[in-house]
This record gives C-alpha cells, structure tokens and sequence, in this order.
C-alpha cells in the first residue's frame, strides 16, 4: 500500500549578474490528477535570444506533454525520454532561422500520485536527491570536465574551479542527439528533499552545505537563502540562477490522500 504524503515546493529564478536571463524554471501540478507534480530547469545557451529561445521551448514542450500525460496508465521515464527528444527536436528547428545557435541543458524530474519519482537531465543542470539532511544521489554532468572527474584526473573540487568547467559535452540543440540520462527513486518518504538546478546555483555549494540548507529550511526559505547566498559567493560575476525545491512531508491527517502543496514562486531582479 502506498504511503500517503504531502509535498511542500518552492521555485525562483534570478538573472544574477547577466545582462539577460536565459534560465527558465516550472513546477506543475497535474491538471486532473491530484499528487502527479513535473518540475523542469532549462538553462538556455547561444546569445541572448538564442539562449532564451531554447529553454523557453523546453519549457512549452513541457507543459504539452505533461498536460497529455496519464498517470495511471502511461510510463513517467517515457514521458520525460520524448520532452528531452522533443524540446531538441523543436530547438534544432528553430536554430534554422536563429541569428545565434539555441542549446538549452534539461534537468526534469515527475513525482506520481503513488510516490515513485523519474528524473531526466541533458548537460550541467543538476538534480539531487536528499533524505534526512544526507545526499542520497545526484546527476553527473554531461560535460567536459565531468568526464575528467570520471577518469580519475581531477577531483569535485578542482573540476568545480577549472577553466574550462562551462563546456558541456552533451545538451539539447546540438547537431548530436542529447544524452538521455535518467533515474528512478521507486518510493519517496518524508524527509526526502528533491533539488533542480543550473550551474548558477550549484557551482557555489558543496553537497553538504546544500543538504544542511535543505534539512534545515522551508522550500520558500531554503530558495531565498541559496539564491541570496550564491549572489554574494558569485562576488559580481555570477550567473543566471534557477532551481525548484520539492519536500515530501507526512501528511497532517493519517486519512489525508496525497496531495500537491504548492508555496507561491519565489523569483527575486535586480
């Protein structure tokens, strides 16, 4: 029998220290079907309509999908497999005409009504999964110096601080098909903490200091405070900012049935 539970979430989304924001961020309920939740960050990339142009079709490719989406009778890694192959397809087009070619990283993750969670993710967005304050797992970058941490010729550290840490190896838009990367989490419990970000945020925390934050911290305040704290860390030169927030709760009454608590978005400008 599936655990009943609550989750409480936060967005935001922050234009940091660019001239223009490329980052786009949603968190959807599902229309008809009460528990069933969709998060997505899409950091856009190729100047600033380019950019912008990706991830905001990453972002309707999205909401189309999901609005199609049944959750009782169709696969959750299925759905979020065609928005990643989607939102390229759409992208690829739409760089036919662009002064400057679109690319957008993904990073989404489904929540169903009976608990299960998939997550999908193209390039250096990143989602972790947290559980009582501890990192339980999170997404490995589709990106260059990923892949030196990976062969052992660099550390988390000296990956984080390399040079060339912005050059992905794998996203949507490009002439190669993307990477379709992808976990399940069979059954989510309160205390499990679900993070979606881009690099604007994550480059400026260690796990652990994220885990802390998470455990300690509403979504809302949790989304205030990493924000806020990346800014001042980023000393002037930061990027575009973006993540969703999602906590799984017990719920305040034993007979209550999942539901979807969502806490307004949060989104801060200069």
């Amino acid at each position: 029998m599936t655990q009943a539970f609550r989750l409480i979430a936060s967005t935001g989304i922050h234009k940091g220290d660019r001239d223009y924001q490329q980052d786009q961020v949603i968190l959807l309920p599902h229309p008809r079907v009460n528990g069933c939740v969709l998060g997505v960050v899409a950091d856009g990339m190729g100047g600033r309509s380019g950019g912008r142009k990706a991830s905001d079709q990453v972002m309707m490719t999205s909401r189309q999908l999901f609005d199609s989406y049944a959750p009782d009778t169709d696969d959750g890694a299925t759905l979020l497999r065609h928005i990643v192959q989607e939102s390229h397809i759409v992208i690829r087009l739409t760089a036919i005409s662009a002064e400057q070619e679109p690319h957008s990283t993904i990073a989404a993750f489904l929540i169903n009504p009976r608990g299960d969670c998939h997550w999908v993710h193209a390039g250096d967005s990143r989602i972790y999964h947290f559980q009582d304050g501890r990192l339980l797992h999170r997404t490995a970058d589709h990106s260059y110096v990923q892949a030196l941490v990976d062969r052992g010729e660099l550390t988390e550290a000296e990956a984080n601080d390399h040079p060339h840490a912005n050059i992905l190896i794998g996203c949507l838009g490009a002439e190669s098909d993307p990477p379709v990367a992808a976990h399940h989490i069979p059954q989510l419990r309160p205390g499990d903490v679900l993070l979606a970000c881009s690099d604007g945020v994550w480059h400026y925390f260690t796990p652990a200091e994220l885990a802390s934050v998470l455990d300690s911290l509403s979504p809302r305040e949790a989304t205030e405070f990493l924000i806020d704290k990346a800014r001042t860390r980023a000393r002037g030169g930061g990027d575009n900012l973006s993540l969703v927030v999602v906590k799984i709760e017990a719920p305040k009454e034993e007979k209550r049935p999942p539901m979807f608590a969502q806490q307004p978005q949060f989104s801060l400008s200069n």
